[in-house]
């Protein structure tokens, strides 16, 4: 294997990002909008089943957090997958892996952009939204240009809104529920899990087709491997970050969507406001759709610094090897890679400009789409780990200490739930079904991507 693959220019990195800031960013890469806002809908959609397909997302979540957590003890980098793909697979996973993995970020911070400036709006009804999101787009731009300990800080007090909103939620929540409280005229407790037409009043089928959602609420769990390359002692703080999101997730995930299904019968709930503005407003609390709005806009926030932190390193790492514009490359003398952060902030701000010129689905079809490229790297980081395994079988390397539990089985298990979660979105009526039919065309356009760059690298020497 190429040694020369295996190495990335990490060392003009800044070693920043301390044990508290990246314990926050694991928690606010596990605690997103696709929680505090998809929970609503999909439980309207399904019912309480929505509980088990948290559930099974969990594990799998579980597993690849696993999986990142090995790779980064054997091999602590920014490039994050890209990085062990190349490794382990090949340079064209590399290029494959990390450009699913902007367009993963590309159409999320669309969707999240426009989100921000609806909730802003809320507040500032004569401001254009326009402006609220350029304005929003603007100060998270400087925030990740500046510094990276800058980011850790805004991200460490993004994930203390996020964590004490969930908290304080779940304990009204099991008080509420052990009291039989009455929310605007429906008693909580246990029986609402079935007694409005069973735990599958849609049926089986139709709880399966959320997995897809489930998949994008869990998304950018994977941002505190990036972290690694920037952070002091990563051998000693990332095993106690990645084993913090995997019980983080239970708690906070299944925890609340389980409440939620617990407060009120499932068919309050609805996609046009946050879950738990309905059972909060329900209770007569006045105020509390303000306040559930900043936290939601905190989240929205959060997401797109992660996306403009994630991608800047993403970015660089396949610049570095030819994979993508030599401007994404270049670093400031900050050690931040302004470049990457740069090249995805053009695409949040077409995130601004169609929020004129096209509807909500498309907004829809964008977080579908964003969906893939999550599946594409968690499939990757579950991949690399059992291609370390084997090449440390092999005796070419050694395994970390920090492992995949029930390797290979856990591993090839996940591979094959993702997959079937691909299949699924075939089946759906929605913009998971547009999202399915642009597999062929990411696909072509990747492939025809990799030829171009491996005939340019045929026609310049070797170095």
């Amino acid at each position: 294997m190429d040694s020369s693959l295996l190495t990335e220019k990490g060392e003009s990195y800044s070693k920043a990002l301390g044990n508290r800031q990246v314990q926050m960013i694991a928690i606010g890469g596990a605690i997103g909008v696709g929680l505090f806002l998809g929970a609503g809908g999909k439980l309207h959609q399904v019912g309480p089943s929505l509980v088990l397909s948290y559930a099974i997302c969990g594990v799998a979540a579980y597993f690849v957090m696993r999986a990142l957590g090995e790779l980064v003890l054997h091999e602590p980098s920014s490039g994050s997958f890209v990085t062990y793909a190349r490794k382990f697979i090949g340079p064209w996973a590399g290029f494959a892996s990390g450009w699913m993995y902007w367009v993963n970020w590309a159409m999320t911070g669309i969707a999240e952009i426009t989100a921000v400036a609806i909730y802003v709006h809320k507040w500032l009804p004569d401001v254009p939204q326009w402006i609220t999101a350029l304005v929003a787009l603007g100060v998270l731009l400087a925030v990740n240009l500046l510094s990276v300990k800058l980011f850790g800080e805004l991200e460490f007090w993004f994930s203390v809104v996020k964590v004490l909103a969930i908290v304080v939620f779940l304990v009204t929540a099991l008080g509420l529920v052990f009291t039989s409280a009455d929310i605007g005229g429906t008693p909580a407790g246990v029986h609402n899990l079935t007694d409005h037409s069973g735990f599958f009043p849609a049926g089986i089928g139709i709880a399966l087709m959320t997995l897809q959602a489930v998949i994008f609420a869990y998304s950018a769990i994977e941002v505190v491997g990036i972290a690694a390359g920037e952070t002091k002692d990563a051998r000693k703080v990332l095993p106690k970050a990645i084993n913090g999101v995997v019980w983080r997730i239970g708690v906070f995930y299944v925890g609340s969507v389980l409440m939620l299904a617990m407060l009120l019968p499932w068919p309050f709930y609805n996609g046009d406001e946050s879950p738990f503005v309905t059972v909060f407003s329900r209770l007569g609390i006045p105020g509390i759709g303000d306040v559930m709005n900043a936290v939601v806009l905190t989240a929205a926030l959060s997401s797109v610094n992660s996306g403009l932190y994630s991608t800047g390193r993403i970015l660089r790492s396949l610049a570095e090897k030819g994979e993508a514009p030599s401007f994404v490359s270049r670093m400031s003398s900050r050690h931040v890679p302004y470049g990457g952060i740069l090249f995805t902030s053009i695409a949040y701000l077409l995130g601004v400009v169609l929020n004129y010129l096209v509807p909500k689905d498309a907004f829809d079809i964008a977080i579908a789409i964003a969906s893939l490229g999550v599946i594409t790297t968690w499939a990757t980081l579950v991949f690399c780990q059992l291609r370390l395994r084997q090449a440390a079988l092999r005796g070419e390397v050694e395994r970390p200490s920090y492992r995949m539990p029930w390797a290979p089985y856990s591993g090839w298990a996940t591979l094959a739930f993702l997959a079937l979660v691909v299949v699924l979105m075939g089946f759906s009526d929605g913009a998971e079904k547009i999202a399915f039919y642009s597999i062929p065309v990411l696909a072509v356009v990747l492939a025809v991507g990799w030829r171009v760059i491996s005939k340019r690298r045929e026609s310049v020497p070797a170095e």
